[in-house]
């Protein structure tokens, strides 16, 4: 059973979705249903992007469907590599208006653009460390290239 004091928190049905008749789920089903760890879930609620579970008179973290939909929604969105800050937008306009998509897909292609931003990065840091582990390979100098080049504060040589 869930305590009034925890129904009065998040609503007077006791659950976020405000249907009395959804199940109250352990957090173990939970984890299963979302594919999230239990930590997960308890650090969604600390970090604010999932309300507070209900408790029932015993202290147990019960959900409901909604729960379990949010927390399916937030790891999905953290999956595509949105920082607990888009994701807490992203819900926002999601528990909003109806007419967010605009808002969304501006958020949308924001994030596209830094993960464009980050493949580049990660496109020359492998020419970099790829031409250094060749000249380290051939073995020509004395010293390691890759120890050299780190260490060369005027920038990494990557001409042989």
């Amino acid at each position: 059973m869930i305590s009034e004091k925890n129904r009065a928190r998040r609503g007077s049905s006791g659950g976020s979705s405000g249907g009395s008749a959804d199940p109250a789920l352990p957090i173990g089903a939970v984890a299963r249903r979302s594919g999230c760890s239990i930590e997960t879930i308890r650090f969604y609620e600390k970090s604010g992007v999932l309300p507070r579970a209900l408790r029932t008179e015993g202290g147990r973290r019960v959900y409901d469907r909604s729960d379990v939909a949010r927390i399916t929604f937030i790891r999905r969105a953290r999956e595509l590599g949105f920082s607990l800050d888009a994701v807490r937008d992203l819900l926002a306009l999601a528990d909003g208006r109806r007419d967010a998509c605009e808002q969304v897909q501006s958020l949308a292609q924001h994030h596209l653009e830094e993960i464009i931003g980050k493949i580049n990065d990660l496109t020359r840091m492998q020419t970099v460390l790829g031409a250094l582990i060749t000249r380290c390979a051939q073995g020509d100098d004395t010293a390691c290239p890759l120890i050299a080049a780190l260490s060369d504060d005027r920038g990494y040589r990557t001409a042989a």
